[in-house]
């Protein structure tokens, strides 16, 4: 029978370092065939998060299930069906680029075609340049194609399209794409809300370890405005002549105008995702100390190493 069961569950998760609580009773799943797209802000939580799913660490409390199992007690098999693409991590800088592609795809018993990966990612043009003289974004193409070379379940990727010129980044999407269009659980972090709005089928934010809102994009901005006292209607105009739009949005203003109502027209692209966003990431902000400077000092210790956890 197929499993039907999240890709990755997490319930309730807390983890601290000394007095930096790290995660805060953090609660997510991601479903197979799907891109989830995990938000938030530098030391939110997310990489945490991904450390306690792949089980490089442990959390305090809480449970947390990948493909059905306990990642820390995982057995080799099971771990080999999970890819991990990690921003500049791990990667042997004295072999070339083709070499180490080829040294993991043999660490599988059915791997993607290592040319054909190498040729969609563009890799084939410094497929011999050793890994150490590699650019960042020549590095990040062979991460990811390290993550998923293996045929995983599901894949953890971080940051897939940063410092990728337009042409690359849309063959990286693609790709994602296509892997999710397969059953594979796709789980990626990114700053690009271009990369969200264009590939994720659900968005978890996280701040402070813990999370905020959940949905599609569309829902999270939806539900965002309404919390705001914004009634959301939505409506798709199909048929008619892109010149007469502006006529279009104008007869909706007086319409809304005539009921008393300030009519905001929205594509629930990039933009209004990231403008949710900043809304979360301000409301949940410590409220400052009364009489505080606003220069760090000892007490500011632990939200430091928040941030560069």
């Amino acid at each position: 029978m197929e499993d039907t069961s999240p890709a990755l569950f997490a319930d309730d998760l807390t983890l601290s370092f000394g007095s930096v609580r790290a995660l805060d009773g953090l609660s997510l799943s991601a479903e197979r065939g799907a891109v989830t797209a995990l938000l938030g802000p530098n030391g939110a939580g997310k990489t945490t998060a991904i450390s306690c799913a792949t089980g490089l660490l442990r959390p305090d409390a809480g449970a947390v299930r990948v493909l059905g199992a306990d990642p820390w007690r995982s057995s080799p098999q099971h771990r080999a069906r999970v890819g991990v693409m990690i921003q500049d991590g791990g990667l042997t800088s004295g072999a070339s680029a083709i070499q180490l592609l080829r040294y993991g795809a043999s660490l599988h018993a059915a791997p993607l075609d290592v040319d054909e990966v190498a040729e969609h990612l563009g890799i084939d043009g410094f497929a011999r340049t050793l890994v150490r003289r590699l650019s960042g974004g020549q590095r990040q193409r062979l991460a990811l194609a390290l993550a998923i070379i293996g045929r995983p379940d599901l894949v953890f990727l971080d940051e897939p399209t940063a410092g990728m010129d337009p042409s690359i980044r849309r063959r990286v999407r693609e790709l994602i794409r296509g892997l999710a269009r397969t059953g594979t659980a796709v789980i990626l972090t990114t700053h690009l809300m271009d990369d969200v709005v264009g590939l994720a089928d659900a968005v978890r934010v996280i701040s402070h370890g813990r999370v905020l809102a959940s949905g599609t994009v569309q829902d999270v901005i939806s539900e965002h405005r309404s919390a705001d006292g914004a009634v959301v209607v939505q409506a798709t105009a199909t048929g008619i002549d892109p010149e007469t739009v502006p006529a279009l949005e104008a007869d909706l203003r007086a319409a809304a105008a005539r009921h008393g109502a300030r009519l905001e027209i929205t594509s629930g692209g990039a933009a209004d995702l990231e403008s949710v966003l900043l809304d979360l990431m301000d409301a949940d902000r410590p409220a400052p100390v009364p009489g505080g400077s606003g220069i760090p000092g000892p007490g500011d210790k632990a939200a430091l190493e928040e941030d560069r956890r």
